[in-house]
């Protein structure tokens, strides 16, 4: 735990040459440092903050983690242009709720058709394990759908159980989520498929066979 948000911002473990991806947690947070804290770091991209109950969590991503969110970002907006979907692209906007204690950017979330408050689906792309549960997180913010990348592979959950309540009675193991192997936000959308070209190192030859593949029907 920090004594105070100055040495939490200052903390030298943070963007460290040795490890180009670092993660920071820390507990005892109030409301008021996270907001402070946001306020400081508005003018930086490079990190993603999430707060759970007092626990602040802050990522420094890698190269590759920008990567795969990049090319994600990047397929996922010729889907919609090929299938006419209209969609409002957020980027890694933050989003909060003070009376949930909750708050959190995505590498990557849309509203689909129009713009909300907050989004409709939010996407992690998972290079190194954290200890913030993200689905509750995302619970508590109200998102209906979050994807997971990790180890080359997506794992989808869409929200059934948005009590107010800290233990949700349907879904208890994944925090009032259900585990989905097809999008319901986008049911056209093979997953496997943009598994397969994620996976690609070549970004032309990826967005090449997506499209083939989206659009072989």
């Amino acid at each position: 735990m920090v004594s105070s948000l100055k040495e939490l911002i200052s903390e030298p473990g943070l963007g460290s040459a040795d490890d180009p991806e670092e993660r920071f947690i820390t507990s005892g947070i109030s409301w008021q440092d996270y907001e402070a804290l946001l306020v400081k770091l508005e003018d930086s991209s490079h990190y993603r903050v999430t707060y759970l109950d007092g626990i602040l969590e802050i990522v420094s991503p890698s190269i590759r983690h920008e990567n795969i969110k990049t090319n994600l970002g990047m397929l996922l907006e010729r889907f919609f242009y090929s299938k006419r979907i209209r969609f409002v692209p957020m980027g890694s906007s933050t989003f909060k709720n003070k009376a949930r204690k909750a708050g959190a950017e995505p590498d990557e979330c849309y509203c689909i058709v129009q713009a909300k408050s907050v989004p409709d689906l939010a996407i992690e792309v998972t290079v190194t394990s954290g200890n913030i549960s993200k689905l509750e997180v995302y619970r508590r913010l109200g998102v209906p759908e979050v994807w997971f990348w990790e180890r080359y592979q997506f794992k989808l959950y869409h929200l059934r159980d948005n009590s107010q309540a800290e233990q949700t009675t349907v879904y208890p193991d994944t925090y009032g989520y259900e585990q989905i192997t097809a999008s319901e936000l986008l049911p056209q959308l093979d997953i496997s498929l943009l598994e397969q070209c994620l996976s690609i190192s070549d970004s032309i030859q990826a967005v090449d066979e997506f499209e083939q593949g989206i659009n072989k029907d």
